[in-house]
């Protein structure tokens, strides 16, 4: 047996073997007992093995497997529950009281701003302010918040969305998005004040936070639309949760930023926790905090596309129509106004947020110059209100500035356009994808899936368990049982593990290809200053945009799900990993260069191995991501939990069963989150 002991730096050293040293976060050395390491491996490989013979003894027994049409009394429950909720929502006090006057109410916001700005209203055949007058007002507001850059991408984007054809639809998730974003930031930015501020508060509140972090956006629709029912006001709803925790999370991290020795000498001038806050903490932290808006704004008009399977108004419609009919091209084109949308709203906010620092120095500087300029600028602003408030007058007024043209037309030639690329592609290159479909198919996707869905539900379910324990300890393991429970209440233990085997195959793909782009941009600045861009670029494209090129290049199959998904989850994951070999101690680098290392062994003794918190972490955002993916997947032939998501909606007895899936989803993504993170916390200590 090998025997532990101190070593002379404070680390630990196995008797008889080589110390393997890793970087802790100050840049000292930490030893790895490699014993540990090497018996966990064993352990798991014991695992794997002994899995692989049982699932041979026992392939397709007691696999739980449940027929597209077939329920179980908890789904029928489910469904008993719906048409309850419907029942009672006259008669009912929570009803009555709370959720009616909630749904009304957004309904109402949403039909009144619907009116003004994108929809016929008040006997008009056109609204009350026409295109004119919203691309002046949404001009002026970005040139206010952020400058004439932005105000120009907004004009220009603004416009393009509407000569797609797609000019009703933009404004509709433009109102979306700008009314969850306005709850976020009611709600949001009071909360994470509090949690800066309150230990225990922020205690309470993070675990719910990680808890809405995890759920992939599907799991929030069928329960929100089981109270709220189908409309604007589930999709307000549904959007306001998913975008909240990034800009709660933000604001506490930016006041708790703000330095100690700076807010020690405003204490000692004798200032009330108030006047700290809002005098000192919260203009300090004012360009984090529009940081979280923008990270908020993003999230939102991701979900806010997604909430059209609740019927939630905006540019999600049309795109779920295209994908559903398999046409690619008004795919595209629908999809390409979505990006747009999504580049402006990221630029401008991000343009916002340098802004907010710069004014925030002119405020502190004493230049005549910088004081000149900002009541230049105020002036141009309040000219720029004027020419606004004219426009908005001449487009309710004359019909032509008030309809958006019907000319030019680009949405159509371009849908025809890239619907015959689609063909000739498809034609042309249909051996290399097919090829590329079936073997990976063949060779990962169907034995992973007969191995976990064939397997006794027992089997798997210890299976996990004991993976779970070794690698992230007693917690993990505890978390998953209660996971697992959840899964089996919900009948759907068999639909779950085909979503799990295309969930780690898809995982595994992004992490083979974010570790090799990863290192390549760890190791060099001009690959960052390349790759980095294309990556950021990605992570503004809200999930559902990825299905479309997907879909041409592999038609509705299961693999499309899995293509989607390497796609989504490659950026996040290559810039962890990226970071982490970044990180590596300069020292280190140079003293295994002066071994006469190679470039080989410098990647795979030594950067890798001491970046194994950032992979970790890579795997573990990697496998949300893709999660989330996977289930939006269900829209083009994914199956799994998110086909039956997507049955619920469409088919009125399904609805238990999806909103079934919908839990089970949610379960699911916490217990692989759980499993990483704990793993990652043993890796790091």
């Amino acid at each position: 047996m090998s025997v532990i002991a101190t070593g002379p730096a404070g680390s630990k050293t196995v008797q008889g073997k080589e110390p393997i040293t890793s970087e802790t976060k100050n840049g000292g050395a930490a030893t790895i007992p490699a014993a540990k390491r090497h018996r966990k491996s064993l352990l798991l490989a014991a695992v794997v093995v002994l899995w692989v013979l049982v699932w041979i003894a026992f392939r397709g027994v007691q696999t739980l497997e449940l027929g597209g049409a077939e329920r179980t009394d908890f789904h029928v429950w489910l469904n008993g529950l719906r048409d309850a909720f419907d029942a009672s929502r006259d008669s009912s006090f929570f009803f009555q009281y709370v959720v009616t006057p909630i749904t009304q109410g957004l309904n109402a916001v949403v039909e009144f701003l619907q009116n003004l700005f994108s929809q016929a209203s008040g006997g008009r055949p056109v609204p009350q302010v026409g295109w004119l007058g919203v691309v002046a007002l949404l001009s002026w507001l970005a040139f206010a918040l952020a400058g004439v850059r932005s105000m120009l991408l907004v004009a220009v984007f603004t416009l393009l969305c509407g000569f797609f054809g797609y000019w009703e639809e933009s404004i509709d998730t433009l109102i979306i998005t700008f009314i969850s974003v306005l709850l976020c930031v009611i709600i949001g930015i009071p909360t994470g004040l509090l949690m800066a501020r309150t230990k225990r508060f922020s205690a309470i509140m993070s675990p719910i936070l990680d808890v809405m972090q995890t759920l992939p956006s599907f799991a929030y629709l069928a329960p929100l639309a089981l109270v709220f029912g189908i409309g604007p006001a589930a999709a307000v709803v549904t959007t306001l949760i998913y975008a909240l925790p990034p800009l709660v999370r933000i604001t506490e991290h930016g006041i708790r930023g703000v330095s100690p020795s700076t807010l020690e000498a405003v204490t000692s001038m004798g200032a009330t926790p108030w006047q700290t806050l809002s005098k000192v903490q919260v203009p300090l932290a004012k360009r984090t905090i529009v940081v979280g808006i923008n990270q908020c704004t993003m999230a939102a008009l991701s979900m806010a596309t997604i909430a059209a399977l609740i019927n939630g108004p905006g540019l999600g419609a049309p795109v779920l129509q295209a994908l559903q009919a398999l046409d690619v091209g008004s795919a595209f084109v629908s999809g390409l106004a979505i990006v747009l949308m999504a580049i402006m709203l990221d630029r401008t906010t991000t343009a916002a947020s340098e802004r907010s620092s710069i004014a925030a120095r002119v405020r502190r500087g004493s230049k005549e110059s910088q004081k000149r300029g900002a009541q230049r600028r105020r002036m141009i602003v309040l000219i720029g209100a004027v020419v606004a408030l004219v426009a908005v007058y001449l487009s309710h007024n004359y019909l032509t500035l008030a309809k958006f043209p019907s000319s030019p037309n680009f949405g159509k030639p371009l849908a025809a356009i890239i619907q015959s690329f689609n063909d000739w592609t498809v034609e042309t290159f249909s051996g290399v994808t097919e090829a590329f479909k079936n073997i990976t198919t063949a060779t990962l996707v169907n034995p992973l899936e007969s191995l976990l869905a064939q397997s006794p539900w027992w089997v798997m379910a210890l299976v996990i368990i004991a993976i779970a324990a070794i690698a992230g300890g007693w917690r993990a393991a505890a978390i998953t049982v209660v996971c697992e429970l959840v899964i089996l209440g919900t009948g759907l233990w068999n639909e779950t593990m085909k979503t799990l085997a295309t969930t780690l195959v898809a995982t595994l793909l992004v992490v083979i290809v974010a570790t090799i782009l990863g290192v390549w941009m760890g190791r060099s600045k001009l690959a960052d200053s390349i790759v980095r861009p294309i990556l950021d670029a990605f992570q503004t494209i809200p999930s559902f945009v990825y299905l479309v090129p997907a879909l041409a290049l592999f038609g509705p199959t299961r693999f499309t799900a899995i293509a989607a998904a390497v796609v989504y989850g490659v950026p996040i994951a290559t810039k962890l990993i990226a970071d982490g070999i970044r990180g590596v101690s300069t020292t280190t680098i140079e003293a295994a260069q002066s071994m006469g290392t190679t470039a080989g062994q410098m990647i795979m003794k030594v950067q890798l191995p001491m970046s194994r918190k950032a992979v970790v972490l890579a795997v573990n955002q990697g496998l949300l991501y893709v999660l989330a993916m996977v289930v939006v997947g269900g829209l083009v032939g994914g199956g799994g939990l998110g086909y039956l998501v997507v049955s619920g909606f469409s088919q009125g007895q399904l609805f238990g069963k999806g909103l079934a899936a919908g839990i089970a989803i949610t379960a699911l993504g916490v217990l692989l989150d759980r499993i990483t993170k704990y793993a990652a916390f043993r890796t790091a200590s």
